[in-house]
């Protein structure tokens, strides 16, 4: 199910939109809003990310993930 949503344009913004036949205007704004949701999920999702990244203590020296694998390989 879907519901209208009017958007106010200039009205020389409008007279270029209809000059354009071959563009389907609503398509495009459809396109565009769930390009910005997207956008702003991520965004969301990132700022989560950084902020259980902040918690996670760092190494205790500079190669130390290096040397961890290295001695449990064997080497």
């Amino acid at each position: 199910m879907s519901t209208v949503i009017s958007v106010r344009v200039p009205e020389q913004l409008r007279k270029q939109m209809e000059k354009l036949k071959d563009v389907d205007w609503p398509v495009l704004l459809r396109n565009a809003i769930e390009e910005r949701l997207r956008r702003e999920k991520q965004k969301a999702l990132w700022k989560d990310v950084e902020r259980l990244r902040a918690k996670i203590p760092s190494s205790p020296t500079r190669d130390f993930s290096t040397r961890s694998i290295r001695q449990d390989r064997g080497r």
